[in-house]
C-alpha cells in the first residue's frame, strides 16, 4: 500500500485544486493521501468527493504554523481532528489572519525595491486560501523578477531579508495540545529540515511530547540522514509514530507525490488513535 501523508493544494500554497490534486495522487499510484494544507480545511469537502470518485484513500489532515518563543518556525501536521472544534478553529484564525497582514506589509517593503504589488499578488491567490510567502513568490516568478519560488525563497524571501516581517502563531505545544483536544493525531512535520532555517533543540521536543505529540515525519527529503538517524531514536525512545511524506506542492516545489510514504501499520495507527474524524473511502 503506497501511503503520502503530507500534500498541499490551492487551499493553501500548492498550485492543483483538491480534486485535481487527487488525481494526481491516482496517476502516481498512491492507495492513500492525506490533504494537509497550511492552517486550513477548507479543501476537505472537494477532495473528499474526488476521493470517492477515484478510488482513493483520503485522510482529512492541516498542517498547523507554529512559533517558539525564540522565533522558530515549526509545522505541525494534524490528522482526522474535529474541524469544527472551537478552540482550535478560533486559534488557526488568528494565524491565518496575522499570515494576511504580514504578507500585505512584505509585499509593500518589496514594492520599494521592485515593480510587485499586492494586486499582484492576489492574482495567486485563490478565493479563501491561506496567504503565504508561495503567493508572493509565485507573483515575483510572473513577473519576471526570479525564475521560480525557491530562488525567491533563497535571495528574496528569507527570513534574513530586509523584507522579512513575522507573524503570530501558537507555540508548537500549544498547538499539539489543541489537535489532541480536537481528536486529531499530531506529528512535528519535518523536524530537522535545516536548510529551510533554524530548527529546534531538544526541549522544544520535549516540550511538544509532553503535551502530547504522537509521531515524527521522518522520511521527508528536507531531513538530513543524520538528522532521521537522530528522529528514529527519539521515535523508538518515546514511542512516537514515525511517518513519511511528499509534502507535494503541484509545480510549486520539486517535490513528486510518493517519494517517501509512511506504512499500513502506521496508518492503522493513527486511524485508531483518532477521534475527530475518519478516513474517507
Amino acid at each position: 500500500m503506497r501511503i503520502d501523508l503530507h500534500t498541499h493544494s490551492t487551499v493553501s500554497d500548492g498550485t492543483e485544486s483538491p480534486a485535481v490534486l487527487i488525481r494526481a495522487a491516482r496517476d502516481a499510484g498512491l492507495d492513500v493521501i492525506a490533504l494537509t494544507d497550511h492552517d486550513s480545511t477548507a479543501g476537505w469537502g472537494p477532495a473528499a468527493e474526488a476521493a470517492q470518485q477515484e478510488g482513493v484513500a483520503l485522510i482529512p489532515g492541516m498542517e498547523v504554523s507554529c512559533r517558539t518563543d525564540t522565533g522558530i518556525s515549526v509545522h505541525v501536521l494534524s490528522y482526522l481532528h474535529n474541524p469544527l472544534h472551537a478552540p482550535l478553529v478560533e486559534e488557526i484564525q488568528r494565524s491565518r489572519d496575522a499570515r494576511l497582514s504580514r504578507a500585505e506589509r512584505m509585499v509593500e517593503r518589496l514594492g520599494a525595491d521592485y515593480p510587485i504589488t499586492w494586486a499582484d499578488v492576489q492574482e495567486h491567490i485563490a478565493e479563501g486560501a491561506t496567504v503565504g510567502r508561495p503567493h508572493i513568490a509565485d507573483s515575483l516568478v510572473t513577473l519576471g523578477i526570479v525564475s521560480d519560488r525557491s530562488e525567491a525563497f533563497r535571495h528574496i524571501l528569507t527570513a534574513a531579508s530586509p523584507y522579512w516581517v513575522g507573524h503570530y502563531a501558537p507555540h508548537p505545544a500549544r498547538a499539539v495540545e489543541l489537535i489532541r483536544q480536537a481528536g486529531g493525531v499530531a506529528v512535528f512535520a519535518h523536524p530537522v529540515a535545516s536548510a529551510r532555517g533554524r530548527v529546534v533543540g531538544d526541549d522544544v521536543v520535549g516540550q511538544m511530547i509532553d503535551a502530547g505529540l504522537q509521531g515524527l515525519e521522518i522520511e521527508h527529503r528536507d531531513n538530513p540522514e543524520p538528522g532521521r538517524q537522530e528522529l528514529r531514536r527519539i521515535a523508538a525512545r518515546h514511542g512516537l509514530l514515525a511517518t513519511g511524506s511528499s509534502d507535494y506542492h503541484g509545480e510549486g516545489k520539486p517535490n513528486r507525490l510518493g517519494e517517501n510514504l509512511t506504512s499500513a501499520a502506521v496508518l492503522e495507527q493513527i486511524e485508531a488513535l483518532a477521534t475527530g474524524s475518519v478516513v474517507v473511502r
